[in-house]
C-alpha cells in the first residue's frame, strides 16, 4: 500500500501523478473552451497540437527521473485532454480528495484508478456534491492550508470560478488542527489577463521561505497583503500582469532547493538562481496556452 504524505508545496518529492497529452483530441470549438486563454488560441488558430505537448510533458518526466521521483501516468482515454492532473484530485497530509469538477471531466478521475488501487480506500475522500473544489486552488503549507475561492453572488455565471465557499468550510472540517486561509480571486470569462483561474495562477510558495505573487489576481487587497507580510516583502517575487498571463507562478518544486520552470521565464529563473535554487528549465509554452502549466500538470502523492 502507498502511504500518502503531503504537508506542503516544497518537501522532497517521492511520488507524483503527471498528466498525459496523448490522444488529447482535436482542437476544441470556441464554445467548448473552459477558460479565456484557451479560447483566445482557438480563435487565433494557435491552439497547441498534441505532438508538441507530448514532447513538453516528456521533458518534465525526464526531470523527475533525474531526481528519482516515482511517476504515475493516467490511463489514456481517447480524445480526452488529461494534461492537468492537479484539477481532478489533490493530497493533503494522508488524504486524497476527489475534486468535484466540471462534470464532463469526471472520466479523467477514472483514468487514475490504477493509482487509487494502491491507496487505502479510507484515505480517499469524495466531498459532498455542493462542494466545488480543484487542486489548483488548494495549497497545504505546513500548519496552514491556503485556498483560492470566489464567493461573489455571480459565482454560477463564471465557468472560471472553480472553488466555492462550501469547499473552504469542508476543508476546515476535515483538518480542524490546521489554519485554513482563503483568498478571493479575480475572475473573468473573457479576458485571460484579468482571470486568476486558480490560486496557483497568481501565487505559489517555493522553498527557502520565498514566494511568487501577483497582486492583481487577488480581489481583496488585505488578503494579498497578508501573504506579503507572512513571507516578507524581500522574499517575494512580484510578477506583472503579463507574467501572470504566461503563468510565471505555476512552476513546480521537486524539493526546497529544486524548482522546475519554463525555459522562457528568464526574469523569474534568474531571480530563483540568485536566491540559490537549482532551476530545471523545460519547454512548456504550448501547454501554457490552455491556462495551465507545471503545477497544474502534477499531482504529488508523497513528499518526504
Amino acid at each position: 500500500m502507498m502511504q500518502l504524505h503531503v504537508k506542503n508545496e516544497t518537501n522532497q518529492l517521492k511520488a507524483v501523478i503527471l498528466g498525459t497529452a496523448e490522444s488529447c483530441g482535436p482542437t476544441p470549438k470556441p464554445e467548448e473552451a473552459y477558460d479565456p486563454k484557451s479560447l483566445e488560441h482557438i480563435l487565433a488558430g494557435t491552439y497547441p497540437v498534441e505532438e508538441d505537448m507530448i514532447k513538453e510533458m516528456d521533458a518534465f518526466a525526464e526531470v523527475f527521473k533525474k531526481y528519482n521521483v516515482e511517476v504515475f501516468r493516467p490511463s489514456i482515454l481517447e480524445d480526452c485532454n488529461q494534461i492537468f492532473s492537479r484539477d481532478i484530485a489533490f493530497v493533503i497530509e494522508d488524504k486524497l480528495f476527489h475534486s468535484n469538477i466540471l462534470p464532463d471531466r469526471e472520466r479523467e478521475f477514472e483514468a487514475i484508478q490504477h493509482v487509487l488501487d494502491k491507496i487505502d480506500p479510507k484515505s480517499i475522500v469524495r466531498p459532498p456534491e455542493e462542494v466545488h473544489i480543484e487542486g489548483g486552488d488548494v495549497m497545504p503549507w505546513n500548519e496552514y492550508i491556503f485556498i483560492g475561492t470566489y464567493t461573489g453572488p455571480d459565482y454560477p455565471d463564471y465557468i472560471t470560478a472553480r472553488t466555492n465557499k462550501e469547499a473552504v468550510e469542508f476543508i476546515k472540517e476535515q483538518f480542524p488542527d490546521k489554519k485554513v486561509k482563503s483568498f478571493e480571486l479575480r475572475k473573468s470569462n473573457t479576458n485571460a489577463k484579468d482571470n486568476a483561474l486558480h490560486l496557483d495562477c497568481c501565487f505559489q510558495p517555493v522553498g527557502k521561505g520565498k514566494a511568487i505573487l501577483h497582486k492583481n489576481g487577488f480581489l481583496v487587497e488585505d488578503e494579498y497583503q497578508w501573504l506579503v507580510d507572512y513571507f516578507g516583502k524581500e522574499n517575494i517575487f512580484e510578477i506583472t500582469k503579463d507574467e501572470m498571463y504566461q503563468m510565471f507562478s505555476n512552476v513546480f518544486s521537486i524539493s526546497p532547493e529544486v524548482v522546475v520552470s519554463e525555459k522562457n521565464f528568464t526574469r523569474l529563473n534568474n531571480w530563483l538562481r540568485e536566491q540559490g535554487f537549482t532551476v530545471e528549465e523545460i519547454p512548456y509554452g504550448e501547454i501554457a496556452k490552455q491556462e495551465g502549466l507545471l503545477r497544474c500538470s502534477t499531482m504529488p502523492l508523497i513528499r518526504e
